[in-house]
């Protein structure tokens, strides 16, 4: 590979990668506006100077058809090169969208700031049931496994005998 030059196969590699990321029915032959913003995002093309979140809805809407929701690979290039020389200003277009390819390859879809599983010392001793007294205590059986609605909802005895009775029903009566 000549220097200074990219491949554009690794290039559609990293837009494949982005577009079908977070959607499970994307082909990979298009990305749409949110994974234009995230590859531009993650790849470093916004820098929060030169180039804006703005300035990326606006070259995604220019380059896309005018009814479609999506862009293809030949769109997405467009794009760049329309990004490229506000992204490295004073550069001449051509090494400035080698420059812009560059940040491109390589990269997948970061996961950076994805929600976690909290494990905080309060929560772990809220969601524990072996501390819980009263009447909460009988919603879990003996090894800490919740009964369900049978531990929530108080079920009546239907079997017909009055509620002060002390018998059951298979005990005879003795006078």
């Amino acid at each position: 590979m000549a220097e200074g030059t990219v491949s554009m196969a690794e290039v559609e590699t990293s837009f494949q990668k982005f577009a079908v990321h977070g959607d499970t029915k994307a082909t990979g032959k298009e990305m749409n506006g949110k994974n234009f913003a995230k590859i531009c995002k993650d790849c470093h093309i916004i820098d929060g100077k030169n180039v804006t979140t703005t300035d990326v809805d606006i070259v995604f809407s220019k380059v896309k058809a005018k009814s479609a929701r999506v862009i293809t690979f030949e769109q997405f290039n467009q794009a760049l090169i329309e990004l490229a020389p506000k992204r490295f200003k004073g550069k001449g277009k051509e090494e400035a969208v080698q420059q812009l390819y560059g940040l491109i390859i390589g990269k997948d879809p970061a996961n950076a700031g994805v929600t976690k599983v909290a494990k905080a010392a309060a929560v772990e001793r809220l969601t524990d049931s072996t501390k819980y007294t009263g009447s909460h205590k009988e919603r879990f059986d003996d090894s800490g496994k919740g009964k369900g609605k049978g531990g929530r909802e108080d079920i009546p005895d239907t079997s017909g005998y009055v509620t002060a009775y002390k018998g059951t029903k298979d005990k005879t009566l003795a006078f």
